[in-house]
């Protein structure tokens, strides 16, 4: 079992459901609203610990009502929450509007996010006694830095999912092992993922790429499913290939696309992550053995 440790955003999803997104100044009538823990950090953090992953999650909340709801979905996934601070001020939100193909706009309000702006001796040790650091960029970029910088120090592999994405300083793309991106970040960040040793390329309902040292490549294909929301799929994504990256790319590969489609057939972030039962279900009947 591959110990991770997750340092990033926890949020409060406000997910509206409607037929088709509203253009610039129009109103739109909608069909459901639900409150969904969510947040790039702790969705990669349930999903690694849903794919076999022992998980610790370091970030923070605020001071509101959606403090315990957030602590609570960690809590019950089985993710370590001893480092989940609170802090002043509101927890982060997302607003997210799903229409009916699926597709969604988010507006994200980093709240106690934003407000992460150094790591605890705790903090730190917990990095070092990890087998993998899984990072986002919904935190300040300093503090994933540190945290970067605080996993290769002490041999823990460094994955970032660089999203929202935006300019990165070098001394960070320097401590990343792993970056997980999808063509329009791949596209954007081209230059800084040449420096990167490992990189995978999300490609929607197409499936995945990886690109290793040596200019290795692989592939792994899409899987049918019926979409219903795509929010957190690629989150799904990340955290099960990080707790399977130690049975190299190929096998990682396999269980993060199978996770991913997955979890754009439920609603919701957090709420659509599978299970490693699920997710094996799934490998077997396509004929592909989980383990291998």
């Amino acid at each position: 079992m591959a110990r991770i440790a997750v340092v990033g955003s926890i949020n409060m999803d406000l997910v509206t459901t409607v037929g088709r997104r509203p253009e610039a100044g129009e109103t739109v009538t909608g069909d459901g609203f639900a409150l969904v823990p969510g947040g790039k950090g702790s969705n990669q953090a349930i999903a690694a610990r849903r794919a076999g992953a022992e998980v610790e999650f370091v970030g923070a909340v605020g001071g509101d009502v959606f403090a315990d709801a957030l602590r609570k979905v960690l809590r019950e996934a089985g993710v370590g929450v001893s480092r989940l601070r609170e802090v002043e001020g509101p927890s982060g939100i997302a607003t997210i509007v799903v229409d009916r193909n699926g597709e969604n706009t988010i507006i994200v309000v980093a709240g106690a996010n934003g407000r992460m702006t150094e790591l605890t001796t705790a903090d730190l040790d917990a990095i070092a006694a990890a087998d993998v650091l899984m990072c986002q960029l919904e935190i300040p970029i300093p503090t994933v830095l540190a945290a970067a910088r605080q996993a290769r120090a002490h041999g823990t592999t460094v994955v970032l999912n660089p999203s929202p994405v935006q300019e990165l300083p070098d001394e960070l793309w320097a401590e990343i092992d792993v970056a997980v991106v999808n063509e329009g970040e791949a596209a954007r960040l081209a230059s800084a993922l040449t420096g990167v040793p490992h990189v995978i390329t999300t490609r929607g309902g197409a499936g995945a790429s990886y690109r290793g040292p040596d200019g290795v490549e692989l592939s792994h294909p899409g899987i049918r499913v019926q979409v219903v929301d795509t929010t957190g799929a690629g989150d799904t994504f990340t955290g099960a290939l990080a707790a399977h990256w130690h049975e190299g790319p190929d096998t990682a590969l396999a269980w993060a696309c199978t996770a991913g489609a997955l979890a754009t057939t439920k609603l919701g972030a957090s709420a659509s992550i599978p299970e490693s039962a699920e997710i094996e279900r799934v490998l077997a009947e396509s004929g592909r053995d989980s383990r291998v």
